[in-house]
């Protein structure tokens, strides 16, 4: 018997839906960049506004971001206007977010300008898998399972001003992380190459650390001061 214009038709539109849900679901993104700063290198030449006004962050690294990227190296950004940040929902985390992700740019303020930009500019790109507290929340939580500066002081890789080699620097991160890191340098006004920012990659739960399908573009010298702070 054959099945009528309508029916076929019904079937059809249900198939569609059902694709359309289906790609809905899907990660629009590959995976994370998990990106921690050492101030001392941003402050070296920022000492006028680089510390916010709840006071001196501890010498540690700092979170810059973890940020929705793709395999060909490009990132979404500012992916849904129609999700704000909204202060109320990660109160119960500030205090640690202002300890271990603290603005080190002007204006300094509390850190809400900082987080705000980190939201609505990366955040958003993630909400198929963190909304905004788990967002917030599993990237302390990646920073803490990092622990980069315990990994490069067990090497004897100290923030003392001396250089190191740059491949010591990734190898002491790689041992204690078990992945290996994106190193970032920062030249100051003297021209020294300086340890910035280290990348390192997650997959898209945010839950582990994964090997990087691709790096960032940028190279430091052979040699890296590890500045104080």
């Amino acid at each position: 018997k054959m099945e009528s214009k309508g029916s076929i038709l019904i079937k059809l539109l249900l198939l569609f839906q059902l694709s359309i849900l289906c790609l809905s679901q899907q990660q629009d993104f590959d995976f994370f960049y998990l990106v921690q700063q050492w101030p001392g290198s941003f402050c070296d030449s920022k000492k006028s506004c680089c510390y916010p006004t709840t006071g001196k962050p501890a010498a540690d690294f700092g979170i810059h971001g973890l940020w929705p990227n793709y395999k060909d190296g490009t990132y979404p950004s500012n992916c849904d206007p129609n999700s704000p940040f909204d202060q109320s929902q990660i109160s119960d985390l500030t205090s640690s977010l202002q300890k271990n992700w603290p603005t080190l740019a002007c204006p300094s303020g509390d850190g809400i300008q900082f987080w705000t930009h980190e939201w609505e500019k990366h955040g958003t790109c993630s909400e198929s898998s963190l909304k905004q507290h788990d967002y917030f929340e599993t990237t302390l939580n990646l920073k803490q399972k990092s622990n980069l500066l315990e990994a490069l002081t067990s090497a004897g890789i100290q923030a003392d001003g001396n250089s190191y080699s740059l491949s010591s620097i990734k190898e002491a991160i790689q041992k204690g992380v078990g992945f290996t890191p994106f190193i970032q340098c920062n030249v100051d006004s003297s021209g020294n190459s300086q340890l910035y920012q280290v990348y390192l990659c997650v997959d898209t739960s945010g839950t582990n650390f994964i090997e990087c399908p691709v790096f960032p573009h940028g190279k430091c010298g052979s040699q890296i001061e590890f500045p104080t702070f």
